[in-house]
């Protein structure tokens, strides 16, 4: 616990990070964080944390099913928090891992990337597209042996779900390493913004937390990073993967811009497949902190759908 005074702070983002005048930064919100396990008791998974750039102090947790095959398809998972809080390796996203895989049938490589304030965005971007080329060269024996570059997903919650966006931009352009192809992406829950005149309150949180973490935003609140329908963004027909699935909840305050997404990317020229899924009477990331809700267990056996679609 800090001993700084209220005076000592230089800037604050309510309920997420404070930074104090020497640099310091205190987060605000955060859940536990727990090892990786060599099978999980509930779901028999396997996990393991891995580095993939030790000079960008880049790492992962990888998830391995229990029945572990040579033809998984691999899932890169990005979490959410507003980039700047949450983990990787915390307890919520560990369950949610260990569901995922077991259901899906998946290997998982649970991006840990580094966070604002420290290191404001584009610095997560790069991260995680450091980290895709990482898994395209299956430099991990788990993802040798048992994973299937044939079926590269990516996907992400809130924050996580703009990376996930922003990364099948990039690779609608841009090749990954080897000539691997993205299959899917699932963008859900984003943190996708495109009405700064909103009066919802959690639609302005999202922009003081996007201002915050992207102090230096080309377009600032936007910025086509935040928001894919902004004039002059790339043409979301050039999505560098086969297949999109938008996931939405009824009750969260960004649905509204969600909904203009899907929309979006569907009369967009796309040419591959993008499809819906919306959870009725649930708000923002509920199935990662209540996983054995009856929505979640539907949410689940959606995305586990996706994946083998």
């Amino acid at each position: 616990m800090m001993n700084s005074t209220s005076e000592e702070v230089k800037v604050e983002l309510p309920g997420f990070v404070r930074v104090y005048k020497d640099g310091s930064v205190e987060r605000l919100f955060g859940s536990p964080l727990g090892p990786p396990t060599l099978e999980d008791p509930k779901t028999g998974v396997s996990s393991k944390d891995v580095t993939i750039s030790s000079d960008k102090n880049l790492s992962a947790r990888l998830y391995l099913p229990k029945l572990a095959s040579n033809n998984h398809p691999i899932l890169v998972y990005f979490h959410g928090g507003g980039f700047c809080v949450e983990s990787a390796f915390s307890l919520p996203h560990q369950r949610y891992m260990n569901i995922l895989a077991s259901q899906g049938g998946v290997v998982i490589v649970s991006v840990e990337y580094r966070l604002a304030p420290e290191h404001p965005l584009p610095t997560a971007y790069e991260d995680c597209w450091t980290s895709l080329n990482w898994v395209a060269s299956l430099q991990d024996p788990w993802l040798a042996s048992h994973g299937s570059l044939d079926a590269l997903f990516i996907g992400g919650d809130s924050s996580g779900a703009n990376i996930a966006h922003n990364l099948a931009i990039r690779a609608g352009t841009e090749s990954l390493d080897n000539g691997v192809k993205i299959l899917g992406a699932f963008i859900s829950h984003s943190h996708l913004m495109d009405d700064p005149s909103s009066s919802n309150l959690d639609v302005q949180m999202g922009y003081k937390v996007w201002n915050f973490v992207y102090p230096d935003a080309p377009g600032g609140s936007n910025s086509h990073m935040i928001n894919p329908m902004a004039d002059g963004a790339p043409s979301l027909a050039q999505l560098g993967c086969s297949r999109v699935l938008v996931i939405v909840a009824e009750k969260e305050g960004q649905r509204d811009t969600e909904i203009r997404y899907y929309n979006a990317v569907r009369n967009s020229g796309f040419q591959g497949s993008v499809e819906l899924f919306e959870t009725k009477g649930e708000g923002h990331c509920f199935h990662i902190f209540s996983p054995d809700s009856e929505n979640a267990k539907l949410l689940f056996q959606r995305l586990t759908s996706f994946l083998h679609k």
